[in-house]
């Protein structure tokens, strides 16, 4: 009889499983054929570079808008639930056609602002091969399944022609990350304990003004950080009629992202605490602006922004728990935030593990390099 019973659990949990894949999919069945089509895609066009660079450009550039932009416009998205999208989406549109323009005219067609004159991105991709033209497939998905995962390590490191290049982008991120939650965690404690102080009742009409300032200025530092990630697929100098569609697809692709509200991800910045609030909003956008400025010009190599924004979500949470005055709100809250900055880290990890794997698989330099220093 116990057999038959633990036979029985067995089945009823295996149901569980069959049902919830079932259901994942019923749900998801739009998205599911969209991918497995752009799959086909990127399998048949990779062997013909002038047009793989192109439709990678675009499969990047939306994967980055859905996933890494969110960091930056995520607060300003929650905080200004009330405005019109469109409104909201022409005003960041603008601020980012204006910033990358300045790094074209500058750098004589660079869009980057020379992230990706670092050595071992300074080549531009004459060929491709079908992982590399997939991996913002891979960042879809990951994005799809609310992972704050990092668009450089996925988009830049299967392209880089040295591991030196892969080591020094993960340890720039790594040091952003340990700094913002730091920082955070010490900023947080001193203005949690007066928030509610200074900041009472419904905020004034030049709050509103201030968190745009400070959400543009942020965006635009964003976009000196990250434009790399999706300029990697093309020439390191774009000509006129290169750079326009480059910018015109950005841009659009935001008005979609507005237009959804974020969509799936913006669930990372919505789930925590008191975001909405355009004034805790417009603290936490400055305090980024400041770190992401900080780590623009400490050198030219690229890093992950996602890896100083989600330390930055994740000292700020802990603050705040752990200065609440009741004793069990304290612990239950500073369980929830240990929780949440442990899932996001845990997602960041996944996201650096899989670009891994795609760097090793795809770039055999890359691969006889760290075979001939752990070997040799």
């Amino acid at each position: 009889m116990a057999k038959k019973g633990k036979e029985s659990i067995s089945s009823s949990a295996m149901a569980k499983i069959v049902y919830q894949l079932f259901d994942i999919g019923s749900r998801e069945r739009v998205f599911i054929i969209l991918v497995a089509f752009l799959s086909l895609l990127c399998y048949f066009i990779y062997p013909y570079p002038h047009i793989a660079m192109w439709v990678g450009f675009m499969l990047a550039g939306y994967a980055a808008i859905a996933n890494d932009s969110i960091q930056t416009i995520g607060t300003f998205i929650a905080s200004n639930k009330d405005k019109k999208w469109y409104y909201l989406w022409l005003f960041m549109g603008v601020i980012y056609l204006v910033t990358v323009f300045v790094s074209w005219q500058i750098f004589d067609g660079d869009v980057s602002y020379q992230r990706l004159q670092s050595k071992g991105f300074d080549q531009a991709p004459t060929s491709f091969t079908f992982l590399q033209l997939a991996a913002p497939l891979v960042l879809l998905i990951l994005t799809r399944m609310r992972m704050p995962v990092s668009t450089t390590f996925l988009l830049l490191n299967v392209f880089s022609t040295e591991a030196s290049a892969i080591v020094g982008v993960i340890w720039k991120s790594l040091s952003g990350y340990l700094l913002a939650f730091s920082v955070a965690l010490i900023i947080w404690f001193v203005i949690h304990r007066y928030f509610s102080y200074f900041f009472k009742g419904k905020p004034s009409k030049y709050w509103v003004v201030i968190q745009w300032i400070t959400s543009g200025l942020l965006w635009s530092v964003w976009v000196q950080q990250d434009a790399a990630n999706i300029a990697i697929f093309l020439p390191r100098n774009l000509n006129t009629t290169e750079f326009v569609f480059f910018a015109s697809f950005i841009f659009f692709g935001l008005g979609l992202l507005f237009y959804l509200k974020g969509d799936k991800i913006q669930g990372i910045v919505d789930e925590k605490t008191g975001v909405r609030d355009v004034r805790a909003a417009t603290i936490v956008d400055f305090v980024y602006c400041i770190l992401l400025y900080y780590k623009l010009f400490e050198s030219k190599l690229p890093m992950s922004t996602t890896w100083l924004f989600i330390g930055l979500l994740g000292g700020r949470e802990l603050a705040i728990s752990i200065t609440r005055k009741q004793q069990q709100k304290r612990i239950k809250s500073t369980k929830r935030a240990v929780k949440l900055f442990s899932r996001d880290l845990a997602y960041a990890l996944i996201g650096l593990f899989v670009s891994l794997i795609l760097a090793l698989s795809v770039n055999d330099q890359v691969r006889d390099e760290v075979y001939r220093y752990l070997f040799h």
